[in-house]
Protein backbone atom coordinates (compact mmCIF):
# COMPACT_ATOMS: atom_id res chain seq x y z
CA UNK A 1 0.00 0.00 0.00
CA UNK A 2 0.90 3.43 -0.66
CA UNK A 3 1.82 6.06 1.38
CA UNK A 4 -0.60 8.82 1.01
CA UNK A 5 1.23 12.37 0.44
CA UNK A 6 -0.52 15.27 3.01
CA UNK A 7 1.96 17.76 3.40
CA UNK A 8 2.37 18.51 -0.32
CA UNK A 9 4.66 21.88 0.17
CA UNK A 10 7.51 19.55 1.87
CA UNK A 11 7.19 16.89 -0.37
CA UNK A 12 8.01 19.09 -3.50
CA UNK A 13 11.18 20.70 -1.37
CA UNK A 14 12.20 17.05 -0.84
CA UNK A 15 12.33 16.15 -4.58
CA UNK A 16 14.16 19.51 -5.43
CA UNK A 17 16.85 18.25 -2.53
CA UNK A 18 17.48 15.41 -4.39
CA UNK A 19 19.23 16.86 -7.03
CA UNK A 20 21.68 18.86 -5.04
CA UNK A 21 25.37 18.24 -4.73
CA UNK A 22 28.27 19.97 -3.88
CA UNK A 23 31.60 19.51 -5.52
CA UNK A 24 34.89 20.13 -3.07
CA UNK A 25 38.04 20.37 -5.08
CA UNK A 26 40.52 21.72 -2.35
CA UNK A 27 44.19 23.77 -3.66
CA UNK A 28 45.98 21.01 -2.73
CA UNK A 29 44.22 19.00 -5.49
CA UNK A 30 44.13 21.08 -7.91
CA UNK A 31 47.89 21.58 -7.36
CA UNK A 32 48.10 17.91 -8.10
CA UNK A 33 45.77 17.63 -10.79
CA UNK A 34 48.86 17.38 -13.31
CA UNK A 35 51.07 14.35 -13.09
CA UNK A 36 54.86 15.44 -11.73
CA UNK A 37 56.35 12.19 -11.38
CA UNK A 38 58.22 10.28 -13.98
CA UNK A 39 58.10 6.66 -14.59
CA UNK A 40 61.38 5.48 -15.57
CA UNK A 41 60.61 3.50 -18.55
CA UNK A 42 60.20 4.32 -22.05
CA UNK A 43 57.77 6.54 -23.43
CA UNK A 44 56.30 9.46 -22.33
CA UNK A 45 54.81 9.18 -18.63
CA UNK A 46 51.06 10.34 -17.94
CA UNK A 47 50.21 14.03 -18.07
CA UNK A 48 47.12 14.04 -15.30
CA UNK A 49 47.53 11.97 -12.23
CA UNK A 50 45.71 9.43 -10.84
CA UNK A 51 43.82 11.99 -8.49
CA UNK A 52 42.36 13.69 -11.58
CA UNK A 53 41.15 10.54 -13.60
CA UNK A 54 39.51 8.98 -10.35
CA UNK A 55 37.99 12.39 -9.63
CA UNK A 56 36.58 12.31 -13.70
CA UNK A 57 35.39 8.68 -13.32
CA UNK A 58 33.97 9.22 -10.23
CA UNK A 59 31.47 12.15 -11.05
CA UNK A 60 30.91 9.87 -14.45
CA UNK A 61 29.33 7.04 -11.86
CA UNK A 62 27.47 9.58 -10.00
CA UNK A 63 26.03 11.84 -13.10
CA UNK A 64 25.70 8.86 -15.70
CA UNK A 65 27.80 10.38 -17.84
CA UNK A 66 29.59 9.07 -21.42
CA UNK A 67 33.04 9.63 -21.77
CA UNK A 68 32.69 12.50 -24.45
CA UNK A 69 30.10 14.31 -22.03
CA UNK A 70 32.35 13.78 -18.88
CA UNK A 71 35.16 15.95 -20.67
CA UNK A 72 32.76 19.02 -21.60
CA UNK A 73 31.17 18.57 -18.29
CA UNK A 74 34.61 18.60 -15.99
CA UNK A 75 35.97 21.00 -18.70
CA UNK A 76 32.88 23.40 -17.51
CA UNK A 77 33.23 22.37 -13.48
CA UNK A 78 37.02 23.40 -13.86
CA UNK A 79 35.90 27.01 -15.81
CA UNK A 80 33.51 27.63 -13.05
CA UNK A 81 36.27 27.16 -10.18
CA UNK A 82 38.76 29.70 -12.27
CA UNK A 83 41.24 26.69 -12.32
CA UNK A 84 43.52 27.08 -15.24
CA UNK A 85 43.05 23.26 -16.14
CA UNK A 86 41.59 21.46 -18.79
CA UNK A 87 40.28 17.97 -18.25
CA UNK A 88 41.59 14.70 -19.70
CA UNK A 89 40.00 13.67 -23.00
CA UNK A 90 37.48 10.99 -23.34
CA UNK A 91 40.30 8.52 -24.78
CA UNK A 92 42.85 9.69 -22.19
CA UNK A 93 40.05 8.63 -19.94
CA UNK A 94 38.70 5.54 -21.18
CA UNK A 95 42.55 3.87 -21.13
CA UNK A 96 43.09 5.26 -17.77
CA UNK A 97 40.30 3.99 -16.50
CA UNK A 98 41.23 0.14 -17.36
CA UNK A 99 44.41 0.46 -15.29
CA UNK A 100 42.88 2.23 -12.32
CA UNK A 101 41.07 0.73 -9.73
CA UNK A 102 38.69 3.19 -8.26
CA UNK A 103 36.28 2.21 -5.68
CA UNK A 104 33.15 3.12 -6.18
CA UNK A 105 30.29 3.28 -3.65
CA UNK A 106 28.04 0.90 -3.77
CA UNK A 107 24.24 2.12 -1.61
CA UNK A 108 23.24 5.47 -3.01
CA UNK A 109 22.57 7.32 0.02
CA UNK A 110 19.32 9.80 0.82
CA UNK A 111 19.25 13.84 1.11
CA UNK A 112 23.07 15.48 0.22
CA UNK A 113 26.06 14.07 -1.74
CA UNK A 114 29.37 15.73 -1.34
CA UNK A 115 31.79 14.92 -3.49
CA UNK A 116 35.13 15.82 -1.95
CA UNK A 117 38.54 15.83 -3.30
CA UNK A 118 41.98 17.02 -1.61
CA UNK A 119 45.78 16.05 -1.85
CA UNK A 120 44.96 12.68 0.05
CA UNK A 121 42.51 11.27 -2.62
CA UNK A 122 38.67 11.38 -3.47
CA UNK A 123 35.89 10.89 -0.96
CA UNK A 124 31.86 10.68 -2.28
CA UNK A 125 29.56 11.16 1.30
CA UNK A 126 26.11 11.31 1.85
CA UNK A 127 23.78 13.24 4.17
CA UNK A 128 25.38 13.45 7.75
CA UNK A 129 28.46 11.99 6.92
CA UNK A 130 31.26 14.23 6.01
Amino acid sequence: MKKKIRNWSQYNRALVQRGNINIWLSESAISKWQNTEKHGGRGRSNYYSDLAIETCLTLRAVFHLPLRALEGFVNSLLTMMDASLQSPGYSCLCKRSKTLDVQYRKSASKGFIDIVVDSTGLKVYGNGEW
